[in-house]
């Protein structure tokens, strides 16, 4: 894909009747690095210089739609497949055992978290990266939005990535984001002990067609699991893992509480109130139920 990218590069600068030197003068950069992209060596090329590149060379978004393709090229086969699965899905189940899921990162929280790769080679690449991570927040926003259910462990809350002053605006981030009809949120909380996802996080995607695939994730490695009994069993984990946070009210509460500075100590309420509370929340959410996939159906109101 960088090769394709390049080719149609020199193609559009040729038509255009512009050298190297005089394509990186109109773009901002250097004509060594219009050689590279042309040539598909060094650093892949920024969303940025693809949306200006794109902007000069008149290619009425061409190359804006390619980059996504190119910077995947960075990640193994099976991440790329994730991602492409992930673009795909009309429901999105997640569990985060240590940091806030990439669709729901603030910029800054964003960078604080990529930036702890050991093999991140430099500024550049992290802005790359960056750059994706928060283009994938794009299809939240978009009309075929997939609905989002999100469980966070304790300890992604109480771990302040990037500081303190980071760490708040990024619970900001989560309270506002679960705001919305399509996104809820909720805590498992330390007290519920061990359980069967731990070590690593896991999202369960479902597809247009009903199909789900899983996908688990640690510091170091990650798999896709496409077998249909697997991820049946992984669906299953997810749904216990729901059972036993705290409700989605409740959860928020305790996100507000972390982000004071007044949660540290305090109780977390009994399972049976939770359940209590939940059951209230259902009641006076005007019929609204929850099923398995997270997704929110409204009951038929009878004809007069």
């Amino acid at each position: 894909m960088a090769a394709l990218f390049g080719s149609r590069v020199r193609r559009l600068r040729t038509a255009a009747g512009l050298t190297q030197a005089e394509l990186g003068e109109r773009t901002h950069v250097v004509s060594t690095r219009i050689t590279q992209i042309e040539r598909a060596s060094g650093a892949k090329p920024t969303f940025e210089l693809a949306r200006t590149l794109d902007t000069v060379l008149e290619a009425d978004s061409l190359l804006v739609d390619m980059w996504p393709y190119v910077y995947r090229e960075a990640f193994p086969d099976w991440s790329r497949a994730f991602m492409a699965y992930s673009e795909r899905a009309v429901s999105i189940r997640q569990y985060a055992a240590h940091v806030v899921p990439g669709l729901l990162q603030s910029k800054d929280y964003a960078r604080a978290v990529l930036s702890l790769d050991p093999l991140l080679s430099g500024e550049h690449q992290l802005g790359e990266r960056v750059t994706a991570r928060l283009g994938r927040q794009e299809r939240l926003r978009s009309p075929d939005r997939p609905e989002l259910w999100v469980v966070l462990d304790e300890a992604v809350l109480r771990r302040p990535i990037g500081g303190h002053s980071v760490m708040r605006a990024q619970l900001c981030r989560l309270l506002e984001a679960a705001g919305k009809r399509h996104i809820t949120v909720q805590v498992l909380p330390f007290d519920q002990g061990g359980h069967e996802a731990m070590g690593g996080s896991l999202t369960v995607l479902t597809l247009p067609d009903g199909d789900e695939v899983a996908y688990k994730e640690g510091a170091d490695f990650g798999q896709l699991v496409e077998e249909p009994s697997d991820v049946k069993r992984y669906s299953v984990t997810y749904d216990r893992l729901r059972a036993a946070s705290l409700p989605p009210l409740m959860s928020l509460d305790m996100i507000r509480s972390v982000m004071e500075g007044n949660h540290r100590g305090a109780s977390v309420p009994s399972r049976s109130e939770r359940r209590r509370v939940a059951q209230e929340q259902l009641q006076q959410s005007g019929g609204w139920r929850l099923r398995g996939g997270g997704r929110r159906h409204t009951r038929r109101r009878p004809r007069p």
